[in-house]
């Protein structure tokens, strides 16, 4: 199957990271190049892209893709919450700016194979990185109704969690569930038929939240924006794409951090913990055109933050 996924935003981010030619940028969800594309053609031939993802599939599309341009490149199958350790190994010390694109890829999304779609029958997997050994299966059958329940309801924000879980432990006591369709079948059973037609596909959120458990997508979130941040020259451009609340939120949340990282307790007349924050005060989210959101609608959703390193 052919690589394919449609870059989301990809002006505002192109534009939002104030690219110099012979600058260092790290695009930390490679993907099959898109948004790398964007980037190389803006560097010179001494400008190095840094091209980090979990899926072997993506980066050997990357490879192919990014080949006509004549910057340098370093492609590496990591996670982008190990940054640090990827610059040290590449012997970079501090980069000019990096894009996370937190988007699953239409590839993944598309290929029955990797069961990440609630709308294909396909086994239950959902690993970005094929070599990590939790998979979408393990969840479903090995987690009690509780640990269900609450990542379901926390990662989802499913209101109907707590019947999803129970229905998903009372159909596995008879035997395993191994497909995407299997679970999509239980999902249906336990939401309300009036809820079912309301709304997003009934399994859009669970699958969302099995996804966001198999391969740690908030903790490794949290974890990668800090040192990021860390890792940018000064005046460097560290750009953020969303496409849930959850992932929203840590963003800004992040951002606001660094920008006042002030832990004085409210009502002191002035500050006494002399903490300076080190990234400009963030601006509002971008989001996507309605030309867009037409042509593309799994742009819908989508957040651009954009934060700058003082």
């Amino acid at each position: 199957m052919e690589f394919k996924h449609v870059s989301v935003m990809f002006d505002e981010a192109i534009e939002g990271l104030d690219l110099k030619s012979d600058g260092i940028y790290v695009d930390g969800t490679l993907g099959g190049g898109g948004h790398s594309g964007g980037i190389c053609a803006k560097l010179g031939e001494n400008g190095l892209l840094i091209g980090i993802d979990r899926d072997k599939d993506a980066l050997m599309a990357a490879e192919k893709r990014l080949s006509q341009y004549k910057c340098r490149k370093q492609l590496v199958q990591s996670n982008f919450s190990d940054i640090k350790a990827v610059l040290e190994d590449l012997g970079v010390d501090k980069i000019d700016g990096a894009l996370l694109d937190l988007g699953v890829s239409s590839f993944q999304l598309d290929n029955p194979e990797r069961g990440f779609s609630y709308m294909q029958e396909a086994p239950l997997d959902m690993r970005m990185n094929r070599d990590d050994s939790l998979t979408a299966y393990d969840v479903v059958n090995g987690y009690d109704r509780d640990e269900l329940k609450d990542i379901i309801k926390n990662y989802g924000e499913e209101r109907w969690a707590a019947r999803i879980a129970e229905f998903v432990v009372r159909e596995r006591a008879n035997k395993p569930l191994e497909t995407t369709t299997e679970l999509v079948d239980v999902i249906k059973k336990a939401i309300p038929a009036k809820a079912r037609r309301e709304g997003p596909h009934p399994a859009k959120r669970t699958f969302q939240a099995i996804r966001i458990e198999v391969n740690d997508e908030l903790g490794r979130l949290e974890k990668a924006l800090d040192d990021f941040l860390d890792v940018l020259k000064p005046g460097g451009r560290l750009a953020v794409i969303t496409f849930h609340s959850l992932e929203d939120r840590i963003v800004k949340d992040t951002f606001r951090r660094r920008y006042d990282p002030c832990t004085c307790p409210p009502g002191l007349p002035m500050c006494v913990c002399s903490k300076v924050g080190d990234v400009e005060r963030p601006g509002k989210p971008l989001i996507p055109t309605d030309e867009e959101v037409e042509t593309n609608p799994r742009s819908r959703s989508a957040k651009l933050r954009i934060a700058v390193k003082k």
